[in-house]
């Protein structure tokens, strides 16, 4: 009887041990299984990844971003603004956007931008305005009275030296300063005995930019001041454009509001003739930088800040991107164009695309190719429209009851 028991219990000991081995063994493939699931879940992870970065996901494109619709164009004077404006004006109107336009061209310039400027704004009526770009000295408490949270603020800066000299032959007649003097070089030889500060006009004729973007253009250019002036334009604009490098400026432009190349498209507008631009000595360069310090800290300060961002982008990426716009705007040119060239205003044929003419400065226009059909024309006629034309088109678009019966008096 001994021997069947010590059987038995062995018997069951073996049972016991395959059991703790089978548990054993599925453990360990419930581990590797998990263990695999969780790479490829990590590979997963990865690939969406990737996919994100390039715009793909399953072979197909995803939207990284939404367009901004939202926009403040601060429109510096003689920085190729109209160009910008331009292509403000076809955007907003593409998509049936609201502007903030001013009652006439300018909101109340040189004064401080204020809402009552605004064509038919009252505080009482609150509007959302989805682009404002017309011509104001920037004073933000009250841009943002009319401007939604959230709205992209930018603006384009030029070299102080090549502005100068466009604001004297533009602004002559505006200036007092540049009135009592027969050329430039007069002017920069003794520029406080022809400036006044209390002038009219005396804005035109130094630190332009400064004083657009809302400070005192004869205040001292110290160390601390213009620190604490960029610093605060730097809170308030996500980016400052180089009018110089216009078309990297563009492909900044499309990628900060997630636009295509097509929207950023342009030719230039209000252009002047080369019979009257006159290229500054470095004498005279030099005497138009200590002249307009304040212009030169902000140009210079911006300058560094528009390349760090180029460098970001990618300057592989950015070259190619500038070569696609430019082959854009020549496929436009051929479409558009007759000629392919600017042409003085007086052989513009369209008179109602004349662009206005002021000062001493002979500005440029285009002539359209007469064989365009209806939607062809439309379209490349806002690429050619001068900014003043453009916005009374607007301007009747927003408020027809207000142009009812001028538009009457022409039928």
């Amino acid at each position: 009887m001994g021997k069947p028991r010590i059987l038995q219990w062995c018997t069951l000991h073996v049972l016991w041990m395959v059991v703790l081995i089978l548990m054993a063994v599925g453990l360990a493939i419930q581990t590797l299984g998990m263990t695999d699931k969780k790479r490829m879940r990590l590979l997963e992870v990865e690939q969406a990844g990737v996919a994100a970065a390039t715009g793909l996901e399953a072979g197909r494109p995803i939207e990284a971003c939404r367009p901004r619709t939202h926009v403040m164009f601060l429109k510096t004077h003689k920085t190729a603004g109209s160009t910008i404006l331009n292509i403000l004006y076809r955007f907003g109107e593409a998509r049936n956007l609201t502007f903030a336009l001013p009652a006439a061209y300018q909101f109340g310039y040189p004064l401080l931008f204020n809402t009552r400027r605004v064509k038919f704004y009252t505080p009482l009526k609150p509007q959302e305005y989805h682009i404002i770009c017309n011509h104001m000295r920037f004073f933000r408490p009250q841009v943002e009275k009319i401007m939604a949270k959230g709205t992209f603020y930018f603006s384009i800066l030029r070299n102080p030296v090549t502005l100068v000299e466009s604001s004297f032959t533009y602004y002559k007649g505006s200036s007092l300063a540049f009135k009592k003097v027969d050329s430039l070089e007069q002017f920069l030889s003794q520029p406080w005995r022809y400036f006044s500060p209390k002038e009219r006009g005396s804005h035109y004729a130094r630190n332009l930019m400064w004083f657009d973007f809302g400070f005192d253009h004869n205040a001292n250019a110290s160390a601390g001041y213009v620190d604490l002036a960029l610093a605060q334009i730097e809170a308030t604009f996500q980016l400052v454009l180089i009018a110089e490098y216009f078309d990297e400026s563009m492909v900044l432009l499309k990628e900060a509001l997630c636009w295509g190349l097509e929207d950023v498209v342009s030719f230039k507008l209000n252009l002047r003739n080369n019979a009257s631009v006159k290229p500054m000595s470095e004498g005279a360069a030099e005497q138009i930088r200590a002249w307009n310090a304040l212009d030169w800290e902000l140009y210079a300060h911006f300058n560094r800040t528009f390349w760090r961002k180029v460098e970001h982008y990618g300057r592989e990426r950015m070259g190619a991107d500038v070569l696609a716009l430019r082959e854009k705007r020549r496929e436009l040119t051929v479409l558009c164009l007759q000629g392919s060239s600017p042409v003085d205003a007086s052989q513009i044929h369209d008179r109602n695309i004349r662009p206005f003419q002021y000062g001493r400065a002979r500005i440029m226009g285009y002539n359209l190719n007469s064989n365009l059909d209806s939607r062809t024309r439309e379209r490349c006629l806002r690429l050619v429209m001068p900014e003043l034309q453009y916005k009374d088109l607007l301007d009747a678009k927003l408020f027809p009851s207000a142009h009812s019966g001028k538009l009457l008096q022409h039928v």
